[in-house]
């Protein structure tokens, strides 16, 4: 988590001032996603159980778990690969805002491609999420910690999150999931790749 805390740290001030918006990780995990499922696109196709057909999609609808008073809700932000970082955040904090308050609709968590679970706000180190059917794949997000890991030969203290992707097997081999779940990690770890589109 480095790369992204670092961009964090210097920008967030910046960013809110201009934008007047927060700078959270959230919506670069959702980028990474969305950039992710449209390079893996098994992890972002359905199987229609009705004609027993699959259906690949070109848009990545994401849907976030939100924690609100009344439990979890899980509202979705449309066509995320047409979104900018800033366009990310705003839609969170819209949504969010609208599911604290009790009001979000039907239509506001019906019809998402994939779905980003945080555990990691509640503490969790790791876990594993369930799918919400009929989407094919879940990202879960755990705990920041800070764990010794090995740079260029050293031992150094660095802040790492595990990741997650619980994915159907029908649609989804272990090649797609883990090529998916690298991507994400290395636009995390680099989020310059974000914006260079690599």
């Amino acid at each position: 988590m480095s790369g992204i805390m670092k961009m964090r740290k210097e920008y967030k001030d910046l960013f809110e001032k201009e934008h007047d918006s927060r700078l959270g990780f959230m919506s670069a995990f959702i980028k990474a996603s969305s950039v992710g499922l449209q390079k893996e696109p098994a992890i972002n196709a359905v199987i229609d159980d009705a004609t027993n057909e699959i259906i690949f999609r070109d848009y990545t609808d994401v849907s976030f778990a939100a924690a609100t008073p009344k439990g979890l809700v899980v509202p979705v932000i449309r066509n995320v690969e047409t979104m900018s970082l800033l366009d990310i955040e705003r839609e969170l904090a819209r949504l969010s805002g609208i599911a604290r308050a009790g009001k979000l609709a039907i239509e506001d968590m019906e019809g998402g491609t994939f779905t980003i679970s945080n555990g990691g706000v509640f503490g969790s180190l790791f876990g594993t999420p369930i799918i919400n059917p009929p989407q094919s794949g879940i990202l879960g997000m755990h705990g920041v910690f800070d764990r010794p890991v090995a740079i260029d030969g050293k031992v150094e203290i660095r802040p790492m999150m595990y990741v997650a992707l619980t994915y159907d097997h029908r649609l989804v081999d272990g090649r797609e999931a883990v090529t998916f779940l690298k991507g994400i990690k290395q636009k995390i770890e680099d989020p310059r790749r974000l914006l260079l589109d690599l």
